[in-house]
């Protein structure tokens, strides 16, 4: 399952609806006859392509719903595990695939839904796709320098063709619509009598067509929803209508030394940044980041003053105005940003007397805070960096 946000699916009731879903996704199977040999062989004859016309529409139907619950915020994308590409061994076992599928007339899920249904062939299909699994496993030192080679990592079709997702979508609609029609037509051609084109509804199949382009096309111009709220939130205008809560340098020092259980510093500077020099307890987040499920956590806490820390005003604002749209409470700015605090009360300059009866309290307490929080500081790098990170969870697949 999808990483829902927010907790829509936790982790158990995660299992129970995989289950749910994995017997849906067989009777669907069934009813599709990818229970029968010979029509998922028909694929490559090209008498039935039932098999390609259900995977595109699987696959447009995933995708858009996929990009659909992304914008209105449902769905964390950054948090869905991608699986690692090994580009020559994954067309190698493509191919050895493609020719078992061709011999023996299924795939690894379609002969599960065969002999689950009682079919023979089916039945002897898995047995022969375990003992495949066992041999790989024992052989498998002799190929192991092959099976890890020409590593992509992983990588999306979209960005490895250098385009936008939602232009990819589109494209993916498009050649699916376009495929629907070309094995149509051949279909046609090489059963005149039974094929299953011939009982298609044209009207109704030309207007999901052309409903699914004119989907295609919002997607071009639908923003990714993380994008488009950061754009927003970096705005002259939107930072005017946000007015900003600041904390002077010389609170957040006090807050600090007295190791303040209420404070919660969030600093959104680079990771290098972060690690050259942090705060005393800070956690660093990028702004993406605002929008995971581990940031939530940390950040709808009510009763914790959480102060943003960046190298200027302006990105400390951003941050601040960004956090508001999302809905969060009890923040602030850092005066001057992380720059102002280092010169002021890390780096010792010189005081500034400003007329003030206080001049002299605060001149002490910078001369007693910057030693303090120094040492804090050298006590911090020796522990594990409270990095949020986005959690990946591997959750299977066909």
């Amino acid at each position: 399952m999808g990483p829902f946000v927010p907790d829509l699916i936790s982790d158990q009731l995660n299992l129970v609806v995989a289950l749910i879903l994995g017997i849906g996704f067989g009777a669907v199977l069934e009813q599709a006859g990818f229970s029968s040999s010979r029509r998922l062989a028909g694929l490559f004859y090209g008498y039935d392509f039932t098999v390609l016309r259900v995977f595109f529409t699987a696959a447009v139907t995933a995708m858009s719903g996929t990009l659909l619950l992304a914008y209105f915020g449902w769905l964390d994308l950054d948090a869905i595990y991608v699986n690692p590409t090994w580009l020559i061994p994954a067309i190698a076992g493509g191919a050895i695939m493609g020719v078992g599928f061709i011999i023996g007339g299924y795939c690894p899920g379609t002969s599960l839904c065969a002999m689950a249904i009682g079919k023979v062939d089916g039945l002897f299909f898995v047995a022969g796709g375990i003992l495949g699994v066992f041999g790989f496993g024992e052989l498998f030192p002799f190929y192991e320098k092959f099976y890890e080679s020409t590593s992509l990592g992983p990588v999306k079709v979209f960005d490895s063709l250098g385009m936008s997702q939602g232009l990819f979508a589109f494209l993916l609609i498009a050649v699916a619509v376009g495929a629907f029609a070309v094995t149509t037509i051949i279909e046609k051609k090489v059963d005149r009598a039974s094929a299953p084109s011939l009982r298609f509804n044209t009207p109704r199949h030309l207007a999901a067509g052309l409903g699914a382009i004119a989907l295609g096309i919002v997607f071009i111009f639908l923003p990714d929803r993380r994008t488009h709220l950061i754009n927003l939130a970096a705005d002259s205008v939107s930072l005017s209508s946000h007015p900003v809560k600041v904390m002077p340098v010389d609170e957040l020092a006090f807050r600090i030394v007295d190791n303040d259980p209420a404070l919660e510093i969030i600093d959104v500077r680079a990771p290098e940044a972060f690690a050259k020099s942090a705060l005393p307890g800070s956690h660093n987040i990028s702004l993406r980041e605002f929008f995971s499920k581990e940031s939530r956590v940390l950040l709808s806490q009510r009763h914790k003053k959480k102060v943003l820390v960046a190298d200027a005003d302006s990105a400390e604002r951003t941050a601040f105005a960004l956090l508001q749209t999302l809905g969060y409470e009890n923040i602030a700015v850092l005066d001057g940003g992380f720059s102002n605090f280092e010169r002021t009360i890390l780096a010792g300059s010189p005081f500034v007397y400003t007329g003030s009866r206080w001049d002299v309290d605060v001149k002490n307490f910078r001369e007693q805070a910057r030693p303090a929080i120094l040492k804090m500081i050298e006590e911090e790098k020796n522990k594990t960096p409270k990095v949020v990170k986005i959690t990946k969870k591997i959750q299977g697949g066909c």
